[in-house]
């Protein structure tokens, strides 16, 4: 059930979008186990548009994080259009965050970095997946995480070098808020000099 919210106000918004995302990501952890979950959008040099859920694993001045691997769609979709758009739904709240800008991947030392904080299982079976492609069954996948799990018993496991991070930089943000009779609240934030600007948006 989605909980009573105060309107989303021009006077009451924080005019750095970063802290106001950082203060509704924060109120969201309060109310959904997931908070970093979050839909990314791209699309092919055609044109053609992919959506799908990843975790955000940080964010701030440098932009939004996630990790994946370069060899699926996506990251043959980032590669050819280096455009994305990120979805945020906390549906307790009856909030959204949408957010848009440049797609890059993140250096290889950050990669490494994040990619050794994960459970050894997640690091294999990074190695044991080829992300999307087709395989003739389960049991095919198993045997190869059974063979990595070998192969790598009792000493780290490095980065596959498909597997990394991509940052999204926002050149906008939108704040949407919940209200009675479908007229939802909308602020649109985009850059303007050193700061940004707040456009509100009919819903």
């Amino acid at each position: 059930m989605t909980e009573v919210q105060e309107p989303l106000d021009e006077g009451t918004v924080d005019p750095d979008p970063l802290v106001q995302f950082g203060r509704w990501y924060e109120r969201a952890a309060t109310v959904t186990a997931s908070p970093e979950a979050m839909a990314v959008a791209t699309a092919d040099s055609d044109g053609r548009p992919s959506v799908r859920m990843v975790l955000l694993k940080s964010w701030g001045d440098h932009g939004f994080t996630f990790f994946t691997n370069y060899d699926s769609p996506k990251g043959h979709q980032l590669a050819d259009n280096p455009h994305a758009a990120l979805l945020f739904f906390w549906e307790p709240l009856g909030r959204q965050v949408r957010i848009e800008g440049p797609a890059d991947r993140t250096g290889a030392e950050e990669s490494d970095a994040y990619f050794a904080t994960r459970p050894h299982a997640s690091q294999v079976g990074a190695h044991a997946s080829r992300q999307s492609r087709a395989i003739g069954d389960r049991a095919a996948l198993d045997r190869r995480v059974e063979e990595l799990e070998t192969e790598y018993a009792g000493q780290p496991v490095p980065r596959p070098p498909w597997w990394g991070g991509v940052r999204i930089t926002p050149v906008s943000f939108e704040f949407w808020q919940q209200r009675d009779n479908r007229l939802h609240d909308r602020l649109r934030f985009t850059p303007a000099g050193d700061g940004w600007s707040i456009t509100r948006l009919q819903p």
